[in-house]
């Protein structure tokens, strides 16, 4: 079984349909997302790191893809492990 290496070299793809589907469950806005990102940024790392709702949404409609360290911000906003919010 080969494993899959990721850093910030190489883009990633997030399921945006399963990011708003959890957003959704929590009653969030982009915004209110963004905002548990920096929470989960600050109490991990000391650092709260901000991601803007634009990049969400680029995500959640575009499917525009992101760093291997933004895909882990957004699951800590979430909650939740990144491959759970990786697209296979």
């Amino acid at each position: 079984m080969q494993l899959t290496r990721f850093d910030d070299a190489s883009p990633v793809f997030p399921d945006g349909r399963c990011i708003r589907r959890l957003r959704h469950a929590r009653g969030w806005s982009r915004r209110e997302l963004c905002t548990a990102i920096a929470h989960a940024s600050r109490r991990a790392t000391g650092i709260g790191e901000a991601l803007t709702p634009n990049l969400i949404a680029g995500v959640e409609e575009h499917g525009e893809s992101v760093s291997y360290t933004t895909l882990c911000l957004i699951a800590s906003g979430l909650d939740c492990d990144p491959i759970e919010i990786l697209l296979p």
